[in-house]
């Protein structure tokens, strides 16, 4: 599934997503370090509402609305741009990271498959965004995300 819809952006949405082949890029201090100043930035300067995060080895669980005439889907786009190529940057130029080739190669593959892609391709495309109507909702979704660890 390419892509998703957001309908209601001031509503609060579950949406997880992840690295391609399920990677586990963020079991390193640096890459998760980008992945929360990046979702602070977008607190500050782009009308992001963050109820509830978590990251994992290799994905990411959101609860997140937008602030009044803020669009998600855009932000959660720039996000998903941004951390994506700061991440690729380091692993590009980053002699220390023993995985360095190995995941190179995978996200240029990966990029390869993928015309929306000039070089790499760092995050899957499935998003699934679940707008949240109930308190039972939220809590199902997020104990079960929270438990996966």
């Amino acid at each position: 599934m390419a892509g998703f819809k957001i309908y209601n952006h001031q509503q609060a949405h579950f949406i997880t997503f992840a690295v391609i082949e399920w990677i586990d890029v963020f079991t390193r201090p640096a890459y998760k370090t980008i992945v929360v100043e990046s979702l602070q930035y977008c607190q500050k300067e782009k009308g992001l509402n963050i109820h509830g995060w978590c990251i994992m080895t290799n994905h990411i669980h959101l609860v997140i609305s937008a602030k009044e005439d803020c669009s998600l889907s855009n932000t959660l786009r720039d996000f998903k741009k941004f951390t994506a190529s700061a991440i690729l940057k380091d692993l590009e130029f980053n002699k220390k990271e023993s995985r360095r080739n190995w995941m190179l190669w995978l996200f240029r593959e990966a990029g390869k498959r993928n015309s929306n892609n000039k070089k790499y391709q760092f995050w899957r495309q499935d998003n699934r965004p679940m707008e949240i109507t109930s308190n039972e909702f939220f809590h199902k979704k997020w104990n079960t995300s929270i438990t996966i660890r």
